[in-house]
């Protein structure tokens, strides 16, 4: 093993919180557990990871190792990333093909290797027919640079793809060449929709709502909600109280539903209109270019944070479409111009 891997394997190793280092090791099940048991997990963490290291090198340990390594830390932070969603679809009248995910990894890396140089690409499986895809990108004359790679996620047989956002962007066109015909389709688009929650794009995407997702903690189910009523208030005043608290959980139950919504940080929308005015004159109504505007709603869940609004009195029942209309359309970026 060189420096140049033996140093990856260590950087990796590093990173892994002494919490999850058995878990992540055990789920890895590159070092025996007869190795495991002659480390001594308590000592400092340098320590730590140069017995590991050198546990690697005795088994000769490959980059494609330490890639897979590397995976598997990444499956258990996958919130650390943020990720895009890119849509496929076949060409006109063409039928769906049988997949054989063995020949869609194969496809995929030849594509890769063929357009360029320098490029190391892993895979793992992974739940629900996925696969986990690690790509290390270099150039013509550089290796690849394995701290700084990225990662897609790819259902089997479905025309989506989950990709963290790279900084080299220049290369996101040769990725999407490589899935589209890897997995056989005709084309792909990058949707308006990210988010950190993995899971949560993916029930988006595949109309999977009514699951359990991480929820915000102030947050309590409608049903549960009290009323809040004084009850030394008119009792006519109650009544049209609680018949309005009524309308608003059953308006609100029907747009959002009764299950945890999926977790989006935010919903971006930007404005573009043209200044319309009946007087006459003036600068603005001479301006060419339309006038533009951006508004950001954040929110640790900003779905369930727009599902309490009216049960909380803040907002009226029912919200706006643009803001309600996020995972039916699966959407969090809106761009808004005149008709």
């Amino acid at each position: 093993m060189d420096e140049t891997v033996s140093e990856f394997f260590r950087r990796t190793i590093l990173k892994i919180p002494m919490t999850e280092m058995m878990t992540i090791l055990k789920t890895w099940n590159f070092l025996s557990e007869n190795q495991l048991q002659t480390i001594n997990f308590r000592q400092r963490k340098d320590s730590l990871v140069q017995d590991l290291v050198l546990l690697c090198e005795e088994n000769r340990a490959s980059l494609k190792d330490a890639a897979l390594l590397d995976i598997i830390y990444t499956q258990f932070h996958r919130h650390q990333k943020v990720w895009d969603v890119f849509q496929m679809s076949k060409g006109p009248g063409e039928d769906i093909d049988l997949f054989d995910m063995e020949q869609f990894k194969s496809s995929f890396k030849k594509i890769l290797k063929r357009a360029l140089k320098n490029v190391t690409v892993s895979f793992r499986d992974a739940e629900e027919n996925a696969v986990w895809i690690r790509i290390a990108w270099g150039t013509q004359y550089r290796k690849p640079n394995q701290y700084k790679p990225s990662y897609v996620v790819y259902y089997s047989q479905t025309p989506y793809a989950f990709t963290s956002s790279s900084q080299l962007k220049s290369n996101l066109p040769l990725l999407g060449q490589a899935l589209t015909i890897a997995s056989k389709h005709h084309q792909i688009v990058k949707m308006d929709l990210r988010s950190r929650y993995l899971d949560s794009l993916k029930a988006i995407v595949f109309k999977q709502y009514n699951q359990t997702f991480e929820t915000h903690n102030s947050t309590t189910p409608l049903q549960e909600r009290s009323l809040g009523l004084d009850i030394n208030m008119d009792s006519r005043i109650i009544h049209e109280n609680k018949i309005e608290k009524e309308r608003v959980q059953r308006v609100t139950q029907e747009i959002f539903g009764d299950y945890p919504q999926p977790r989006l940080e935010f919903a971006q929308y930007k404005l573009e209109t043209k200044f319309k005015s009946d007087l006459n004159g003036g600068i603005l109504a001479e301006r060419e270019e339309p006038l533009r505007c951006l508004v950001k709603f954040s929110s640790p869940h900003l779905l369930e944070a727009l599902k309490s609004l009216a049960p909380a009195g803040i907002a009226d029942a029912p919200l706006s479409p643009l803001l309600t209309c996020i995972p039916n359309k699966g959407m969090n970026y809106f761009k808004i111009r005149d008709k």
